[in-house]
């Protein structure tokens, strides 16, 4: 959401990932001498998880045992449900003035590569450049223990003082606990009883005295692989050994093709897209104390920076889809959650952020049945349609009554919508309206008019009447599931009325669907990848696909060429911009442009497609273990500017288009 989203700034160094380094200066205070206590009295979270008895007992299996559930650092490992947290933190040690400790990392600032993360958090493996340092901090689960091993890696210019590693020990977002160091392990009491913490920490560090952390920690010179250990004491080796285990296992996991629930053993070279999935939605998926859940918002950068967490609509609905490879239970949790977050006009929001702040204006596109419909689809669990329908349904009535203009859907904004999101200068505007869209500055709203008074663009769009239909045709399949005829004839019926109104956007002329501006009267000309959604939403004939596909997609002129499919067309003027959706690619519409073609029959083009959609994914994969939010059109690269997140999860959209052609999982 660009006026909103505001882009994070990267820096290239060493080519890998970058993180956020939050450095505290310490101040030379002493260490207390003897015992050291960190003691929190009372949790202040909900007593209640929101849902059905079965979506409860979902969320209490996700927040069990050790995982990377805080948001705000990566190189922090939490016990759920007791939030007992270990924090791997380094400091900076010189002779002169540029003493600085690092607490917390996060993609952003700085040098990281994330490298593979497991579902469970059973295997955790990423490398960090800060300050001429460079380190590893690999984890594994041992039963029910946790085995952190950090590692100083080659430097780039030798320090001449050595850095230090520190293991800091307390308990997160207000929970009880208590943590107590001794001379050579930290006792830890939570909710569910005791867990001691050790350390192979051989000698004390240098100057540990002026380390500025409250409660117990352990510290030591980086000058060798140190390990910690909980439950009982281990040695470097036996906690290396455990870690090699559990990657093993892990590239077991990827490699076999059978992606956990997904049931599809055997597929062939299914690796590096399930390890990317895995590992970017690994690293994405966070505790959220406020709601006691567990969900995967789009990126940490994106988290942070709202005070915790930020869920957009569509973008956590796709998370839900490629959760769907491995994890059952947190692709259903994506896909609660963010209907959980409906307002109170009946809408899922554009986005829900920490302190319960939402766009009550706006929404989002509309993908949530086609989202809840392929999981039913996948693991057949009626409980999950039950979940879901009521808040779909809701959301799907809202659509025909609050953005239908002469008969047509649009884009809008109700900026007086309860309640009024003060700090949001979007809200009620035009530019809100195009916020909605998902597509924030795309080109194809730029001569758009605002209707005041209605509180949309005068713009019947192809693409949302498209994504509406298909929501309609989906969530009368899960109508019918759930035995509910009045509901699914209602449903079919508006799917109708608006595919016949979208059958009016056909141009005979130009062999595609087209925008109209509904204030002039006139087509518009600009073409983007939502111009080809009417595939998805099975209202072209197969004539018109034909004309679509080969007058329109494999026209190198528009949109065809080494890297697909831009956001607006190769000959409109805006594709040179190259800034967020003025012609970059993104997985989501790669991904619903895959699906359209998947019901039409031009086979050799949606394997095509596929093909060139995964080549352009595992480039900076293979290279840099980047997943980009969006991805230059020219050069195939998502490195190019500041505002395309490094570790964005829909990125490996472009991925999963090649599974699905694979038929490694059903369409």
């Amino acid at each position: 959401m660009l006026p909103l989203r505001q882009p994070f700034r990267f820096a290239a160094a060493l080519g890998i990932l970058t993180i956020t380094l939050v450095m505290v200066q310490p101040p030379c205070l002493g260490q207390a001498a003897g015992d050291e206590r960190s003691r929190v009295e009372k949790s202040t979270a909900p007593s209640q998880i929101v849902g059905s008895p079965q979506y409860q007992e979902l969320q209490r299996r996700l927040a069990q045992g050790w995982n990377t559930w805080d948001t705000n650092s990566m190189t922090t490992h939490v016990l759920l449900p007791e939030g007992l947290a270990i924090h791997v933190g380094l400091k900076h040690n010189s002779t002169e003035f540029s003493d600085e400790l690092l607490e917390q990392t996060f993609v952003g600032k700085g040098s990281v590569f994330p490298g593979p993360h497991a579902w469970d958090g059973s295997y955790t493996d990423l490398k960090i450049s800060w300050k001429g340092h460079n380190w590893r901090v690999q984890s594994a689960h041992d039963g029910k223990d946790l085995e952190l091993l950090v590692t100083p890696l080659p430097l780039e210019k030798k320090s001449s003082v050595p850095p230090t590693v520190v293991f800091s020990v307390n308990f997160l977002w207000n929970l009880p606990g208590t943590s107590l160091k001794h001379s050579d392990f930290i006792e830890t009491h939570g909710s569910s009883g005791a867990v001691p913490v050790y350390c192979t920490c051989r000698t004390p560090a240098v100057n540990h005295g002026n380390i500025s952390i409250g409660g117990p920690y352990f510290a030591t010179d980086l000058t060798e692989p140190v390990g910690v250990s909980t439950g009982k004491r281990r040695s470097v080796a036996e906690i290396s050994e455990s870690i090699e285990r559990q990657r093993q296992a892990y590239l077991r996991s990827v490699n076999s093709g059978s992606a956990g629930n997904s049931g599809n053993a055997g597929a062939k070279d299914s690796g590096p897209i399930l390890d990317a999935i895995e590992t970017t939605l690994g690293w994405d998926t966070i505790y959220e104390p406020s709601h006691r859940r567990v969900v995967s918002p789009v990126s940490r950068d994106w988290s942070v920076g709202w005070g915790g967490y930020v869920i957009f609509d569509w973008d956590t609905f796709f998370a839900a889809t490629l959760a769907g490879t491995g994890d059952r239970d947190l692709a259903y949790a994506n896909a609660i959650e963010t209907l959980h977050e409906e307002t109170a006009a009946g809408f899922v929001p554009n986005y829900a952020r920490a302190g319960d702040w939402k766009s009550s204006d706006r929404s989002e596109p509309p993908v949530g049945a086609i989202t809840v419909l392929g999981l039913y689809n996948r693991f057949h669990d009626r409980w999950f349609l039950q979940e879901a329908y009521e808040p779909l349904l809701r959301w799907n009535l809202w659509w025909a009554e609050h953005r239908d203009i002469q008969g047509y859907l649009t884009w809008g904004s109700d900026g007086k919508n309860a309640p009024e999101n003060l700090d949001d200068d979007s809200r009620g505007t035009r530019a809100g309206a195009i916020l909605e869209s998902g597509l924030d500055n795309s080109p194809m709203y730029d001569d758009t008019t605002w209707n005041e008074q209605a509180h949309v663009l005068e713009f019947a769009d192809v693409g949302l009447m498209s994504m509406y239909i298909a929501d309609c045709d989906a969530l009368a399949s899960i109508a019918d599931t759930l035995q509910r005829p009045d509901d699914a004839k209602d449903l079919r019926d508006r799917s109708a009325r608006y595919r016949e109104k979208l059958a009016t956007l056909w141009s005979a002329d130009k062999g595609i669907f087209l925008n109209k501006d509904l204030h002039t009267g006139k087509f518009s000309m600009r073409l983007s990848p939502t111009n080809f959604y009417p595939l998805m939403a099975h209202a072209a004939t197969q004539e018109q696909a034909k004309r679509m596909v080969e007058e329109h997609l494999l026209n190198p002129r528009e949109f065809w060429g080494e890297w697909v499919i831009s956001s607006i067309a190769r000959d409109d003027p805006a594709f040179k911009d190259q800034n967020y959706w003025r012609g970059r690619i993104w997985g989501p519409m790669n991904y619903l442009v895959y699906l359209g073609l998947s019901n039409y029959d031009v086979p050799a083009t949606r394997k095509e497609f596929a093909e060139k959609s995964f080549r352009l994914f595992t480039k900076e994969w293979t290279e840099k273990g980047h997943v980009h939010e969006n991805y230059n059109a020219i050069l195939g690269t998502g490195d190019d500017v500041t505002s395309s997140d490094r570790f964005y999860h829909w990125g490996a959209l472009l991925g999963y288009v090649e599974y699905l052609e694979d038929g490694r999982v059903q369409k």
